[in-house]
């Protein structure tokens, strides 16, 4: 089955994951997160990438991010890759492939799945039972986002400083979205959207969508059609 095209639609974020080959780690010291951390921090301002949440995890990468281009976040992810792998080789003395093939990557509904995402990703060491709680964890953006830690490779997204009417406010606001579990349903809509490539959003979204990016945005129906009569 041929690939289908990525996903551009300007000014919209999208939801990326990358993963390491045969879900083997990615990251095995401190060491190796900071300079991963750099790595995209400096493409992502070479290229026009806004990162508004991310997470490194042991063996995989979410980012929130709105590329300013078609191939912003391509160039990227490229770029991040070709330098970490050759820096993870070196480090480990290894060869051959760290990731697992192309990153996945998709829309979301900024009304509807932004600020949830954000949570998403943040939380992911907490679902994983690493920490209990975002802010002990150090390879994410909470501590940023949440209790204004600098970051340098984070830049608010619109509707995050909408909050508050200033840094303390949208701070107090988006850790009060924390004191809620993330529904189920989301956890898995949002890990459907993101594995299988479809738009994340309703069916006026992903409408929208495909006629933007003139691909595909959600699942054909399951079934055959109704006959007429």
């Amino acid at each position: 089955m041929a690939r289908q095209k990525r996903y551009f639609v300007p000014d919209q974020p999208q939801h990326v994951i990358q993963r390491g080959n045969n879900r083997e780690p990615t990251f095995a010291a401190e060491r190796d997160y900071r300079f991963y951390l750099e790595c995209l921090a400096e493409a992502a301002q070479r290229y026009g990438v806004a990162v508004h949440a991310y997470v490194l995890m042991t063996n995989h990468v979410h980012l929130l991010a709105t590329p300013e281009t078609q191939t912003s976040l391509p160039k990227t992810m490229q770029s991040v890759g070709r330098r970490y792998v050759q820096y993870f080789n070196f480090a480990y003395a290894r060869t051959g492939t760290l990731w697992e093939g192309r990153y996945r990557a998709t829309v979301i509904d900024t009304d509807r799945y932004l600020l949830t995402c954000m949570r998403y990703i943040e939380l992911n060491p907490v679902r994983a039972g690493m920490v209990g709680h975002p802010g002990d964890y150090p390879w994410s953006s909470y501590r940023h986002n949440a209790q204004g830690e600098p970051d340098l490779l984070v830049n608010s997204h619109e509707l995050f400083r909408r909050l508050g009417a200033d840094a303390v406010e949208r701070r107090a606001a988006y850790r009060g979205l924390f004191r809620s579990q993330l529904s189920e349903t989301d956890v898995q809509v949002i890990r459907e959207a993101t594995n299988c490539g479809w738009a994340l959003g309703n069916d006026r979204f992903r409408a929208r969508i495909e006629a933007l990016s003139m691909r595909r945005a959600a699942p054909r129906p399951r079934g055959r059609p109704a006959k007429a009569g």
